[in-house]
């Protein structure tokens, strides 16, 4: 077989002047961006204002992008407040470190200010945003790319990912292929986005059941996606902090979806809108 392998960046980092740009920001932005659009699109599907969004949007994000970095140094604290660390590293989050989790937590947080504020349900919120925040993640994780971060074991697969040797694990030192999982989240997260565009047409997930379809399938994916990471992570009973996360997460997205199904008889209409389904986008 002739390997072929995924080259790594050339660079990560441009500047413009003094001014540095760089590509784990842009995939973050290009990704809240998209998530933006898109839940625009399906906000004005059910009859809403899609400038509402951006209200909400500006609420969430902040919150988000401080909820992710603060999971990333609780969960991983010896990275910079130990003897030999740099805490001021704490602030880079251009160096990456942002946990899903803790930016989907407290950006929720920030969306129920922002609907309180326009007098909508977060659940009805929730479920238009789910697949554009997926969709973010999905492009998000292009960030680990450029940055050279966040892969899986050393592989011989054809698509193996080149990892430059300054950022080679320090038991592999000359090895120089590593299985690609930023590519496998990110195609795993396209998935997703499709998954709930579709069953939000076919089932009409209202409620929060769309958003919490989007926990559960999410969580499948990572799972098996951070079995194949080899960067620092702390471990509980032999499994990563995030496995246990994304399992109490898990849980109780499928606790919710089957208490919910209990009271789908009538077709749930969102407040001040027509029954149309969460999951539609008006025809182009």
């Amino acid at each position: 077989m002739r390997h072929w392998y995924i080259p790594s960046p050339v660079r990560g980092v441009w500047h413009l002047g003094p001014v540095p740009i760089r590509a784990y920001a842009l995939c973050i932005l290009t990704g809240i961006v998209v998530a933006t659009w898109l839940t625009r699109r399906r906000w004005a599907a059910e009859g809403r204002d899609p400038d509402q969004v951006l209200d909400l949007v500006f609420w969430a994000v902040p919150f988000g992008i401080v909820g992710g970095r603060l999971y990333h140094l609780i969960t991983d604290p010896e990275l910079y407040f130990v003897p030999g660390r740099d805490p001021i590293r704490a602030l880079y989050i251009w160096d990456g470190g942002l946990g899903i989790w803790g930016a989907v937590a407290l950006g929720a947080v920030g969306a129920w200010i922002g609907c309180r504020r326009r007098g909508i349900r977060l659940a009805d919120f929730a479920d238009a945003v789910a697949p554009g925040l997926v969709l973010a993640q999905a492009i998000g994780r292009w960030g680990n790319y450029f940055n050279q971060e966040l892969f899986g074991g050393p592989t011989t697969l054809p698509w193996g990912l080149l990892i430059d040797p300054a950022h080679r694990p320090a038991d592999t030192p000359t090895v120089a292929a590593y299985q690609p999982t930023f590519l496998y989240e990110s195609l795993w997260d396209i998935g997703v986005a499709v998954l709930l565009i579709w069953a939000g047409r076919r089932f009409q997930l209202r409620n929060g059941r769309l958003f919490a379809l989007y926990v559960a399938a999410y969580t499948v994916g990572r799972a098996w996606v951070e079995a194949l990471r080899v960067d620092h992570a702390n471990h509980i009973l032999g499994l990563r902090l995030n496995d246990w996360t994304s399992l109490v997460v898990l849980l109780g997205a499928v606790a919710f979806l089957t208490l919910r199904r209990r009271r789908t008889a009538v077709p749930d209409v969102p407040s001040g809108g027509s029954p149309v389904p969460v999951g539609g986008i008006p025809e182009a």
